[in-house]
C-alpha cells in the first residue's frame, strides 16, 4: 500500500484513498482510528501498515464510537444514539415525561424574553449542549435545537419550556436511527 492517503477538504481528521472504484476511509480522533473500505484487501493492507508502524489494538467491526452506536448488517448500516438519549432524559429528570409527536410546533413563535423568570443557566446550557451533540444522529431535532441554541445566553423559563418540548419528543423517539443501505454513497 503506498502512502496515497489524502486529507479531506473540510475535515482534517478524515483521510481517503481511491484505487479505481474502491475507497478507503480513515477517521482519526485523538488516539482512536476507525477505517473502512469498499475493498477488504485495502482494509487488510491498512491494518498491516498500522501494526507495523504503531502499537495498536484492532478491535474488529465497529459497534460503538464516540457515543454513536453502529449496527452493521449485510445490507445496511444503522447509526443511533439511543443509549445517549436515554442517559440525557435521566440526567435532566425527564425520563418519565409524557412524550409528544413533534419537537417543536410549526406555529411556535419565539421572541426575545427580557423580563422572564431566570432559571439555572448551567443546567439550561447543559441541556442545549447535550442536544447539540445528539443531532449527530438525529436530524429530526436539528431545527428545534438550533432555534433553542440561539437563546442559550438568556436563561429564561420561557426558553427552558421550549427545550423541554424537545426532551418530551425524545422520550418517545429514543430508538430513532440513521439508516444507510450498503453500496450507497453516504
Amino acid at each position: 500500500m503506498d502512502k496515497g492517503l489524502s486529507r479531506g477538504n473540510i475535515d482534517n481528521t478524515l483521510f481517503n484513498k481511491r484505487q479505481g472504484k474502491d475507497l478507503l476511509l480513515v477517521q482519526v480522533y485523538v488516539d482512536n482510528v476507525i477505517f473502512g473500505s469498499t475493498n477488504d484487501t485495502m482494509c487488510q493492507e491498512f491494518s498491516k501498515l498500522m501494526l507495523g508502524e504503531f502499537e495498536v489494538s484492532l478491535m474488529g467491526e465497529l459497534n460503538f464510537f464516540l457515543g454513536l452506536q453502529i449496527k452493521q448488517t449485510r445490507d445496511s448500516i444503522f447509526i443511533s444514539q439511543t443509549k445517549y438519549a436515554l442517559e440525557l432524559l435521566k440526567k435532566f429528570d425527564m425520563q418519565d415525561c409524557k412524550s409528544i409527536s413533534t419537537p417543536m410546533a410549526s406555529a411556535l413563535s419565539i421572541e426575545k424574553d427580557e423580563s422572564g423568570i431566570e432559571v439555572d443557566g448551567k443546567k439550561y446550557q447543559g441541556m442545549i449542549g447535550s442536544l447539540l451533540y445528539l443531532t449527530t444522529s438525529r436530524p429530526d431535532i436539528m431545527f428545534s435545537v438550533c432555534i433553542s441554541a440561539r437563546y442559550q445566553a438568556s436563561h429564561k423559563e420561557s426558553y427552558l419550556k421550549i427545550v423541554k418540548l424537545i426532551f418530551r419528543y425524545l422520550s418517545g423517539t429514543t430508538n430513532f436511527r440513521l439508516w444507510y443501505p450498503r453500496g450507497s454513497s453516504c
